[in-house]
């Protein structure tokens, strides 16, 4: 069991296993992208495996494998092949943006995944294409279905922005009207690479709530699960639930359960830490399990309380402007 300074306990991995992205949603990245990580600075998949199996033996069992955009690495279903072979992982779950997930969701239901969450930021045709300046929405959704079909808890995740996208608030959760899909409405955070980024006058999950019950007054609020990030409620007569993520506002930090570890290996015990240390290179010093798993233990011994102390200590020593896609969703 791993526990950190502040008594909670860690079972959960947050598994990033790229930059790259095939969007360009400008909350995360600018338009023309970002410096990518030379793949030879990437973990390789056997590296991946060795991390996890170390970790898993010290009470990681849950892992969400994030990107970028997951499935543009080459062989993703192989790595999670393996991945839901290690002993003491008991789920594995998927945040991707479903543009590429054709043909792959039978394989994911045999593999025994957990749950995908799904990206989506509007359901209108235009302003999906404006937020990721792409036009993928009809991908989306046919990916959206699919899993449902197939009987895959699907998350749908919605970063709310001023000016943006708040009017499609309801149309997104009234997905969860008639289909058994959660709606997560998510803060914008201040992660889109460039200098000089903020969210000022960000709707807060006060606001998002707010403008859910002007139409949905009867809502309820559902118990949470340990550790989780969204504050979830249900709707009578609704198929789904939505919930709400307070990920700039931080009000869950108190619970936290997880770690991350990016692309290109750092470990970080907090989204707004600047990295930890970093297991790819320990595992091409030849450094053992053993002394990973030392590594991480004094990691957690060391811990931030919260997010808030964790981005005050950073800010005085580096700016904050990198994309949520080196981070890892």
């Amino acid at each position: 069991m791993l526990i950190d300074n502040h008594g909670r306990e860690i079972n959960y991995m947050r598994l990033a296993v790229t930059d790259r992205c095939n969007l360009r949603c400008f909350y995360c990245m600018p338009e023309e992208g970002i410096s990518y990580v030379p793949k030879a600075a990437l973990l390789s998949f056997e590296e991946i495996l060795q991390v996890t199996e170390a970790f898993a033996k010290e009470g990681i069992s849950k892992i969400r494998i994030t990107g970028g955009e997951p499935f543009l690495r080459k062989d993703m279903m192989l790595l999670l092949a393996k991945m839901s072979q290690v002993e003491g992982i008991k789920e594995i779950h998927i945040t991707t943006n479903g543009t590429l997930l054709e043909g792959k969701v039978g394989q994911l239901k045999e593999l025994g995944i957990k749950s995908v969450n799904l990206s989506l930021d509007s359901l209108d045709p235009e302003r999906f294409k404006q937020i990721t300046r792409r036009d993928d929405l009809p991908k989306v959704m046919a990916c959206m279905q699919d899993l449902t079909a197939h009987d895959i808890e699907v998350k749908i995740n919605m970063v709310v922005m001023k000016g943006k996208n708040e009017q499609d608030i309801l149309p997104m959760l009234e997905l969860a009207k008639d289909q058994p899909v959660a709606v997560r409405f998510i803060e914008e955070m201040p992660f889109n690479g460039t200098e000089g980024q903020g969210n000022q006058g960000f709707w807060s999950h006060a606001d998002i709530l707010a403008a859910i019950q002007e139409k949905y007054a009867l809502t309820r609020k559902l118990k949470d699960a340990a550790g989780s990030t969204s504050m979830n409620y249900s709707i009578d007569g609704f198929a789904g639930s939505f919930g709400i993520i307070a990920a700039y506002s931080r009000t869950f930090c108190g619970t936290c359960n997880r770690i991350r570890l990016t692309p290109q290996g750092l470990i970080k015990t907090c989204l707004y830490d600047n990295g930890i240390f970093n297991v790819r290179d320990m595992l091409r010093a030849g450094a053992s399990q053993e002394a990973i798993v030392q590594a991480l233990k004094a990691a957690l011994n060391h811990r931030f309380k919260d997010g808030h102390a964790a981005e005050a200590h950073r800010k005085s020593q580096f700016p904050i402007f990198e994309s949520m896609a080196t981070i890892g969703g």
